[in-house]
């Protein structure tokens, strides 16, 4: 069937009044998405900052975990420890452990050292980090956490420790860091693939922790 060239021109503005509206409506769409994974429930005060572990972005949570110690909003910060090792330190001719690098970023911003505190257990993910500072909460008798970690990750890591914490007693709230410091911006995420792994996975994540937790 031959098409002509009325029909072709016809079809040739449509391709390209697709092609302009995707242009326009794919970076909105990508930045609703990411912002949508950002969730903000700060306490005025509480009793620590909990700080999530994060190899890629540890950074950017310890310059506002030590903001929000430094502001007064918790007398302590308490980091868990995902048991992985750092690249090479020159300083200590060793390969420290993230966790450790935290610790010292802290107390770089003017965080004593004995009002940082580490969970030893191990943990291998978010819903392990829940469970293991409700642990450590119960057994030091902690009863308010203001949650510390990137904002991409924090719808899920708030849903998480809240179906951890429920009917603890334990008030849980989040106040997670600003997209575009060690994250990229949710306007430019899906122009890079850190940002794809940030975002486009956070979303696969979040409904698996979903359908496995109850």
């Amino acid at each position: 069937m031959r098409i002509n060239l009325r029909t072709r021109k016809q079809i040739g503005r449509w391709l390209l009044i697709i092609a302009l509206a995707l242009i326009v409506l794919l970076p909105t769409a990508a930045w609703g998405a990411a912002r949508l994974l950002i969730v903000r429930t700060p306490a005025q005060h509480a009793e620590a900052i909990v700080m999530l572990s994060g190899s890629a972005t540890y950074r950017e949570r310890t310059a506002h975990a030590a903001k929000l110690y430094n502001e007064g909003r918790a007398p302590r910060v308490i980091l868990t420890n995902d048991n992985v090792q750092s690249g090479w330190s020159e300083s200590e001719q060793r390969n420290p452990l993230y966790y450790e690098r935290a610790i010292s970023e802290l107390r770089a911003a003017s965080v004593p050292a004995d009002k940082i505190e580490v969970s030893p257990d191990p943990i291998l993910g978010t819903y392990d980090e829940a469970s293991v500072i409700r642990v450590y909460c119960e057994k030091h008798q902690i009863h308010s956490i203001v949650v510390v970690t990137s904002g991409y990750h924090s719808r899920r890591a708030l849903w998480t420790f809240r179906q951890v914490f429920r009917d603890s007693g334990i008030d849980v709230s989040m106040d997670p860091v600003e997209a575009g410091i060690d994250t990229p911006p949710a306007a430019t995420w899906w122009l890079n693939s850190f940002g794809w792994e940030m975002v486009a996975e956070e979303y696969g994540k979040l409904v698996c922790y979903r359908l496995n937790l109850k």
